[in-house]
């Protein structure tokens, strides 16, 4: 049995981090929920920005629609909901298997409004109602601007796919307003049971400290969060807060593990995988991560509820001078400063096929 399908198994998701017309049209990704047990895929600016850019496929699509869309921005959000309709179309049939636990794909709003709640949650209900896909997640940034609007997309009945958090409290603040927007509708005699994932981030962290630590806690850093981090999500699922809202029908807010693909080339292309398995999470990776775990991956042992070896990681780490607590402020920003460049870069490159398409026309 493949290495992918005993983790499945054993109760953690493996979702695909890209999307592209090559992998939709060319059974790709078809191979990868057959052969790698993919239940799930996500998609963020960067992802887009390379689909679009290093591919001819969209070229037709961009070309019939150039003189008929109103900005850029909206053709855009065609192109991507047309894929991402597409591979929903392919979960389908999990998200049925599994009572819409699974089977999700994910599509993130524009990163220029992170810092906008009310436009924020405008655009997600915009996005959502374009869709018109069940099995599709809105992925809204965990900011601080964020949060408001995460609160309202869930009372509204949206799912909502919470990116971009780094630590312990940055997921604490997203599952709280997560709570908040359920009971909420609890409150307002509405189905409480809405979808969500909190996406926690975690290779990163290795990154940012290459270089700055001793060779003993290289590429510890990552993990050690992702571990405190999963102890504060039993611990959630375990409060007689969440525990009421489950009474009344409420749905699981699961964790997911982002950025898993190991950036260190002397490190096992494996790591963050082996080491994150855990039930009732998510772990979304990279094609070359999915593909590498499924050739040789190895699950040596299920991620503990509570854990005092990432506390002792952790502490090593502050002993260095490495504060935990501005290095995840500082990520999430960089994060934010990521996508905002690969969105801006995004919409240069649909603008040079537009005007391309123009004169040809």
């Amino acid at each position: 049995m493949k290495p992918t399908t005993t983790l499945h198994d054993l109760g953690q998701s493996l979702w695909l981090d890209n999307i592209t017309r090559d992998l939709l049209n060319g059974e790709t990704l078809r191979r990868y929920i057959d052969d790698f047990s993919v239940t799930g895929l996500t998609s963020n600016p960067t992802i887009f920005d390379r689909a679009i850019r290093h591919s001819a496929q969209y070229d037709a699509e961009i070309s019939r629609k150039a003189a008929l869309v109103g900005s850029t921005e909206e053709l855009f959000f065609e192109l991507a909901l047309a894929d991402l309709s597409q591979a929903a179309k392919l979960f389908d049939p999990i998200y049925d298997q599994t009572n819409g636990v699974d089977g999700w794909v994910s599509l993130e709003v524009s990163p220029l409004l992170a810092h906008n709640a009310k436009k924020t949650f405008a655009a997600a209900r915009d996005l959502h109602q374009r869709a018109g896909k069940r099995n599709l997640f809105i992925k809204i940034p965990g900011t601080t601007e964020g949060l408001p609007a995460i609160e309202e997309a869930i009372f509204a009945g949206i799912p909502v796919n919470v990116t971009l958090l780094f630590s312990y409290e940055q997921y604490v603040a997203a599952a709280d307003a997560y709570l908040r927007g359920v009971e909420r509708r609890i409150e307002k005699g509405l189905n409480p049971a809405v979808a969500s994932v909190a996406s926690v981030f975690v290779s990163r962290w290795d990154v940012a400290v290459t270089g700055k630590v001793p060779s003993e806690l290289t590429n510890k850093l990552g993990i050690a969060i992702a571990q405190r981090t999963y102890r504060a999500y039993r611990e959630f699922l375990a409060s007689a807060r969440f525990m009421r809202a489950l009474n009344a029908g409420a749905r699981v807010q699961r964790l997911l593990w982002a950025s898993t693909g190991t950036k260190d080339p002397g490190a096992p292309d494996t790591l963050y995988v082996e080491a994150l398995a855990a039930p009732f999470t998510v772990n979304t990776m990279p094609e070359a991560t999915l593909k590498a775990f499924g050739v040789h991956g190895r699950i040596r042992e299920m991620l503990p509820a509570h854990s005092g070896e990432s506390e002792r990681d952790l502490s090593a780490f502050i002993r260095e001078g490495v504060d935990v607590h501005a290095l995840a402020a500082q990520l999430q920003d960089e994060g934010e400063a990521t996508f905002v460049k690969s969105w801006k870069d995004l919409m240069a490159c649909i603008e040079t096929k537009m005007a391309v398409a123009r004169e040809a026309g």
